[in-house]
């Protein structure tokens, strides 16, 4: 009665043909293809497979490493270009690719095993964090503006204001117009950074109607400033000053 053995159980020829490389310890561009090509052949005649698809497939590799031993015993053929070819060529080329899609299915696989381990957890987070708000500091709003900064922009746009002015149809007579407080003025451009989340300083101005008006747009951002509701920023110096909108900011905390 002979003595059972199991062998190890591979996933193709080229799988077979890797691990008789690694085993052996040889360069995979340098095959000894008569060394390989006998081991190869010892376990084929040691497979009990009743799958015959999968037999034929290891019967198929037999024959190609057959040939290619029978080509090396042969004088080299020369290519085109006068370069003698490796009949092992072939074959390096797909056990190349066959290791490195084999090593990326480990990376695969290892991935899934670490992202079973993971679970997803909704946030809990307690309101009185949601409802904090940072202090404001007036100081980190205004940091890098001055207020000869300012001043030059307000003198500028009422500059521009003057300029607008028809010098034949101001003879006509002014029309009189109700001017807006300075409470007013703070509820508008608060209404208008709810809906614009960033905005330029000097457009703002320039839109209003009258110099009042621009005198008590400018009190506005500033009273806004102090309450935390916008805040102004310059990237570098004599570049625009934007205002950018806190007021999502407060709606998110607040909530």
């Amino acid at each position: 009665m002979g003595i059972p053995v199991k062998l190890q159980v591979f996933e193709g020829p080229l799988d077979l043909l890797l691990h008789l490389i690694e085993k052996n310890k040889v360069n995979i561009y340098d095959i000894p293809i008569v060394e390989i090509t006998e081991q190869y052949m010892d376990y084929i005649r040691a497979m009990e497979r009743e799958d015959l698809n999968i037999m034929s497939e290891f019967m198929v590799m037999a024959a190609t490493l057959i040939s290619i031993k029978c080509r090396m015993l042969l004088p080299r053929e020369v290519n085109e270009e006068g370069e003698e070819e490796d009949p092992r060529e072939e074959l390096v080329r797909q056990l190349l690719e066959y290791k490195m899609y084999k090593y990326m299915s480990y990376e695969l696989r290892d991935r899934m095993a670490a992202a079973s381990k993971k679970v997803y957890k909704l946030p809990t987070i307690p309101k009185e964090v949601l409802s904090y708000r940072e202090p404001v500091d007036t100081g980190q709003l205004l940091d890098g503006l001055t207020l000869e900064k300012l001043n030059e922009i307000f003198q500028s746009v009422i500059r521009r204001q003057e300029d607008k002015v028809d010098p034949i149809r101001s003879k006509f007579g002014k029309i009189e117009k109700e001017e807006v407080s300075l409470p007013e003025k703070m509820e508008e451009i608060e209404e208008y950074a709810r809906t614009h989340s960033r905005f330029n300083f000097r457009d703002l101005l320039e839109g209003q109607a009258s110099k009042v008006q621009i005198i008590v747009s400018f009190l506005a951002i500033l009273e806004l400033m102090k309450m935390g509701k916008i805040s102004i920023y310059q990237e570098h110096i004599f570049a625009e000053i934007e205002i950018k909108s806190c007021l999502e900011r407060e709606k998110n905390g607040t909530e």
